[in-house]
C-alpha cells in the first residue's frame, strides 16, 4: 500500500524533463512514478496536485544559520533550524562551522557533530567546515596552514560527521590536508583564495575539484605588467572539465552575467546553487548577533553585511539571508537553458557532488524528499523521507 500519492503533478527529474504524471511514496523512500495513461495505485492518502510542480527538495551545501538559529552557537539551534528549512523547499544542508575548527573548541565541535544525529525535519548528512586551512579571512575566517595532525583531531572530534571541507590551494601545506581529506571521503572545497593558477591545478590535481562561493573572496592575483591581465584560481576553475562551482544566487555577492559565464564554461552539471545564509535568514530585516564578535545586518532575500562599526570591515558581506528557493527563482530567471536543466542546479548537482545517491532524484527507490512547488516557488507542500514535514495553509 502506498503512503501517499500525490497525482496530477508536472514532475521536475532534475537535468532531464518535466513531465505530467504522478508520485506514489511508501516512507522513506518513493515506491513508484507513473504518467497520467497509468492507473494511479491505492494510497492512505491522495493528494491532487492541480498541475503544480513535483521536484527533489532542494538541497545546501553551504550555509551558516538560519531564522534566530546559527548552526555554530549551539547544537539545540541546529535541531531548531531543521525544523524551519522544510518552508523553503529545503530538505538537505550541510550544517558549515566558520570559527570552531582549533584545538580549544573541538569539545564544542563534537557536541555540534552529536546533534547531527537527533535532527528530525530535514536531512543533514554531515557537516561543511569553511576552514580553518585557508589563505583570506573574508569576514573573519581562520586561516592556518595546513595541519595534518589538527585535521586528524577535526576528523576524530566530528566522528566521521564531516561531509566537506573548504581550504585555500596557496595555503602552506596544504596539498597533504587535501590528501587526507580525499582518504577519509571529504569533499574539499577551494574558496577564500588569491592562488595562481599553478598552485590551484596543483590543488585540483590532489583532489580539491569544487569551489564555493565562487568569485566571493576570489580576488585576481596582483597586476606585474600594466597590459597584462593576472590568472589565477578563477581561470584555473574555469577551464578545468573535472571541477565544479557553486554560487550565492542572490543577485549582490555574483552578477548573473558571472554566473552564465561559469554556465557557459562548465555545463548546467558543473554549477550549483547555495545560499552561504546566516542568521536572521527568512525574517524581517533586523541586525542579529553572532558568537563571531560582531553583528550582522540582513535584508530579505538579500545580503547579510557586518553591522558592527568597530570591526575593521563593517559593512563589509557576511555571507547571505538568501533562502534556496528565492536561490533557485532567481537563476530560473537568470539562465536561459532547459527548467529540468536548472533545477539540477539545487538538487541532483550537490547530491552528487558529495555522494548522496539517492537524493535529488525522482526514481522509485531514492529518498523521498519531495516538495510540491507553488507558481512563485514557495512550497505547497514539503516531505521528507516520506514524511509530510510542512504543508500551507492552501496545500
Amino acid at each position: 500500500m502506498i503512503d501517499l500519492l500525490i497525482h496530477n503533478a508536472q514532475l521536475v527529474e532534475p537535468g532531464q524533463y518535466v513531465t505530467p504524471g504522478w508520485v506514489g511514496i511508501r516512507a522513506p523512500q518513493i515506491a513508484a512514478i507513473g504518467d497520467n495513461s497509468m492507473p494511479l495505485p491505492d494510497a492512505r492518502r491522495r493528494l491532487d496536485a492541480g498541475g503544480r510542480r513535483l521536484s527533489p527538495g532542494l538541497i545546501d551545501l553551504h550555509t551558516h544559520g538560519i531564522g534566530t538559529c546559527l548552526y555554530e552557537r549551539d547544537p539545540e539551534e541546529i535541531l531548531a533550524a531543521a525544523e524551519i528549512l522544510p518552508r523553503f523547499g529545503t530538505t538537505c544542508v550541510l550544517p558549515t562551522l566558520y570559527r570552531v575548527m582549533q584545538r580549544p573548541s573541538l569539545g564544542h565541535l563534537e557536541k555540534l557533530a552529536s546533534a547531527l544525529t537527533r535532527v528530525t525535519g530535514v536531512s543533514m548528512p554531515g557537516l561543511h567546515l569553511e576552514g580553518p586551512f585557508l589563505a583570506l579571512s573574508g569576514a573573519g575566517a581562520q586561516t592556518l596552514a595546513g595541519d595534518v595532525g589538527l585535521l586528524n583531531e577535526l576528523l576524530l572530534a566530528c566522528m566521521g560527521q564531516i561531509r566537506a571541507m573548504s581550504i585555500s590551494p596557496e595555503t602552506p601545506n596544504i596539498i597533504p590536508v587535501i590528501e587526507r581529506l580525499v582518504a577519509c571521503s571529504v569533499v574539499p572545497f577551494v574558496t577564500h583564495t588569491r592562488a595562481s593558477v599553478e598552485q590551484t591545478q596543483t590543488a585540483i590535481d590532489a583532489g580539491a575539484r569544487h569551489a564555493t562561493h565562487f568569485y566571493d573572496v576570489f580576488p585576481m592575483p596582483p597586476e606585474t605588467e600594466p597590459g597584462v591581465r593576472p590568472a589565477g584560481a578563477v581561470e584555473a576553475f574555469l577551464a578545468d572539465a573535472r571541477t565544479s562551482v557553486d554560487f550565492i544566487a542572490d543577485g549582490i555577492h555574483v552578477h548573473p552575467t558571472a554566473i552564465r559565464a561559469a554556465v557557459a564554461a562548465k555545463g548546467f552539471a558543473g554549477v550549483v546553487v547555495i545560499t552561504d545564509s546566516n542568521i536572521g535568514t527568512g525574517l524581517p530585516a533586523g541586525e542579529f548577533d553572532t558568537p563571531w564578535g560582531f553583528r550582522v545586518r540582513v535584508s530579505p532575500a538579500a545580503a547579510a553585511r557586518i553591522a558592527d562599526r568597530n570591526h575593521p570591515d563593517f559593512n563589509g558581506l557576511a555571507g547571505s539571508s538568501l533562502t534556496m528557493n528565492v536561490g533557485l527563482r532567481n537563476v530560473l530567471q537568470w539562465l536561459d537553458l532547459p527548467v529540468a536543466q536548472i533545477w539540477s542546479m539545487a538538487t541532483s548537482n550537490p547530491a552528487r557532488l558529495i555522494g548522496l545517491a539517492n537524493k535529488g532524484t525522482l526514481r522509485p527507490g531514492a529518498d523521498a524528499d519531495l516538495v510540491l512547488w507553488e507558481d512563485d516557488l514557495t512550497p505547497a507542500l514539503t516531505v521528507v523521507a516520506g514524511k509530510p514535514v510542512y504543508e500551507s495553509s492552501g496545500s
